[in-house]
């Protein structure tokens, strides 16, 4: 009996034993019996169990362990036992050894993401640790709810036993991880091959594609054969799509994709989609002096010649016709090495009333004694045939222009610019 009182009172604040699981009770506290106390018992609360939160006491302990305690203090209420333990303590000593040891050597620690709180994340590294936002990606995050239950590496950044205080970095390690795999998939790509990527974001300028931890530029001109004003009229953030690889830098870490080069040009197979004789419906893009380019196709583009706008004479194609302006379009040739297509609007439309189609007129040959003597003109008709001259020149300019725009042939286009000089030799 004065042994057990002996040990009984040797038992105070601070000191360690070893105790018995015994049970669990409703408030999630558990009973241990202390070794060598004399039948001594002793409680563990929940809070004192482990570093960080615990729902299930089980999850930490089963009935039989024996377990390392620390005294919290006496308890005046014998039922619940004789002393406040806990296991939270003695671990956290151990913990906070190693953490220091391993801080002092630069080494990293794995720990799991136990909850997501205002701030950051809080991790099991045998003590409380805290990751602040700022120090989780080297990149913005929104929402950290998917960190939860991760296991993470992390570097040690600040530690203080003295204060519980252990704060953790995961920014520095995902950065180096990130840059690896940058490396390797920039040697794994190769240039003028095509693969799959997912549009990670767009700008005014082009696509970001993701090609699995390198990203990839589609500049907005390389998105489709037809003119894009914006890429997100194209694309949106997630799709998976194929691209083209065009080039690759890898001093730089910039890698050049197409979209465009992966889809069937405009002019492919323009011989079926366009037959000489059909009809479609096209936007009028362009108006020149000569005539107006319709689209009929994204990409394929017609002309539409300046005489055959409207049965009758019209002085510009902006007599008729505005850009944007919806028009029907008769196909009169199709030249699918050329990229050319030659339209008509006035083939769809009916003739005015008593409208008869120009004949041109053809030059008589004659001997030159048979031809009547040509009357010389007076300063004002040589005037006017000056002034037809330069007009005809204009137009002959006109046409050259077109013929470099729309990869027109000149003989499609000098009909009516030649017209009036045989009118004037006539």
């Amino acid at each position: 009996m004065e042994d057990a009182l002996d040990s009984v009172l040797d038992i105070k604040s601070g000191d360690t034993v070893y105790g018995d699981v015994l049970a669990f009770d409703e408030n999630n506290q558990v009973r241990v019996a202390i070794k060598n106390s004399g039948g001594l018992e002793g409680v563990i609360p929940a809070n004192e169990l482990a570093a960080t939160r615990v729902e299930d006491p089980t999850e930490v302990v089963a009935i039989g362990d024996e377990i390392e305690l620390v005294v919290i203090k006496p308890i005046q209420d014998k039922e619940n036992g004789n002393f406040l333990l806990s296991k939270k303590r003695v671990d956290a000593k151990k913990v906070w050894a190693e953490l220091k040891e391993k801080s002092e050597n630069g080494e990293t620690i794995e720990a799991p993401v136990k909850d997501v709180v205002k701030g950051g994340l809080v991790v099991d590294a045998g003590v409380r640790g805290f990751v602040p936002a700022s120090m989780v990606e080297d990149f913005f995050v929104d929402d950290f709810s998917p960190y939860k239950g991760q296991t993470l590496e992390f570097k040690i950044i600040e530690i203080d036993e003295n204060d519980n205080r252990l704060i953790l970095s995961h920014k520095e390690i995902a950065r180096e991880k990130r840059e690896a795999e940058r490396a390797q998939r920039m040697e794994e790509l190769e240039e003028n091959t095509i693969v799959e990527g997912k549009v990670a974001r767009l700008t005014n300028f082009g696509a970001f594609i993701d090609l699995g931890g390198v990203d990839g530029l589609v500049h907005i001109s390389r998105i489709a054969h037809e003119h894009v004003k914006h890429p997100s009229d194209k694309l949106t953030v997630g799709e998976t799509i194929e691209v083209k690889i065009l080039s690759i830098d890898k001093e730089e870490g910039r890698i050049s994709l197409s979209i465009k080069d992966t889809l069937e040009g405009p002019w492919e197979n323009i011989e079926e989609k366009a037959p000489e004789g059909s009809v479609h419906t096209g936007t009028v893009k362009r108006l020149t002096n000569f005539g107006a380019f319709v689209e009929v196709f994204p990409g394929v583009e017609g002309l539409v010649h300046i005489s055959q706008i409207a049965h009758e004479h019209i002085e510009t194609p902006q007599d008729r016709l505005t850009e944007g302006q919806e028009v029907e379009v008769k196909v009169l040739s199709t030249d699918a090495e050329a990229q050319r297509l030659s339209l008509s609007i006035k083939a769809l439309l009916d003739k005015p009333e008593g409208y008869e189609e120009p004949v041109r007129r053809e030059r008589q040959e004659s001997n030159d004694s048979d031809r009547p003597r040509r009357p010389r003109r007076n300063r004002n008709t040589n005037n006017q045939t000056a002034n037809r001259s330069n007009q005809t020149r204009q137009n002959t300019n006109s046409i050259n222009d077109a013929a470099n725009e729309g990869s027109f042939t000149l003989g499609d286009m000098l009909g009516d610019a030649f017209k009036s000089l045989q009118d004037d030799a006539e």
